[in-house]
């Protein structure tokens, strides 16, 4: 099973855990975080990071998803990043987490593809509920 870890700004990764553990009725396995706060120095944190993809790692691989690409979260997963055994994902959101649970069971670079097409398709305009187009159609 590939690990995942989330390194991201503050609680975020905390708390996309929380939303997923919900969704999916229980806490997912080898799934972790680390949260980078404004006083934290991202040289101090990298060993820690480190470390937390090591006992991640059974052999499959971990997945490292971090929120904003540039900022000291991706470049604390920049440096953790062995091609083929460790992969980095800029931009998490709960449907990227979702879909790399869904797909972690399969290679690294399968979950990885998978995990950024959830990202990027969990991104929608959302239409009006169907009562208000009916409400709009009939001018009620």
């Amino acid at each position: 099973m590939i690990g995942i870890l989330i390194i991201s700004h503050g609680t975020l990764g905390e708390s996309l855990i929380h939303c997923a553990s919900h969704m999916l009725n229980k806490r997912p396995p080898r799934l972790r975080q680390i949260g980078v706060a404004a006083q934290d120095d991202p040289v101090l944190l990298a060993p820690q990071a480190r470390k937390v993809v090591k006992e991640l790692d059974e052999g499959d691989g971990v997945l490292i998803l971090t929120d904003m690409y540039g900022g000291s979260p991706s470049n604390i997963a920049a440096k953790l990043v062995i091609p083929g055994k460790v992969e980095a994902i800029a931009g998490v959101s709960l449907p990227m987490l979702i879909r790399a649970l869904t797909y972690r069971d399969k290679s690294l670079s399968v979950m990885t593809t998978k995990a950024i097409s959830g990202g990027c398709e969990g991104v929608l305009r959302v239409p009006p509920a169907f009562a208000t187009v009916q409400n709009a159609a009939t001018g009620s």
